[in-house]
């Protein structure tokens, strides 16, 4: 029931591999790098770190006080910045700071 016509697909006698290819050239990788820069290709590398003391370190401000609910406002750099810079003097993470600054405010009046 087969056709003489059609070609048989699981016949190879035909089949015959390639010719393995030459082996590929050699290039150093100082070539490819010269070859780059020249064309002005830049690196993906990373860059290298730079030193420690070309940034100013920001200090870790990490305590665990039982906090764990966060709280976003959106405020001026200077009032940031003396807000950080009340916490430091204090030495007081600033949840706390702001629970002092709250109690202050927010003190019930005077029973008469």
């Amino acid at each position: 029931m087969t056709d003489p016509k059609r070609a048989d697909p699981f016949d190879l006698s035909d089949f015959q591999p390639t010719q393995p290819k030459k082996p590929a050239t050699v290039v150093h990788k100082e070539a490819i790098r010269q070859v780059s820069e020249d064309n002005n290709f830049p690196s993906r590398a990373a860059e290298r770190a730079k030193p420690v003391g070309s940034k100013p370190v920001v200090q870790q401000r990490r305590r665990r006080t039982g906090r764990n609910v966060q709280f976003n406002i959106k405020a001026t750099a200077e009032t940031i910045a003396r807000f950080t810079a009340l916490a430091d003097r204090k030495g007081i993470p600033f949840g706390e700071l702001l629970d002092q600054l709250l109690d202050t405010v927010d003190t019930p009046p005077a029973k008469s």
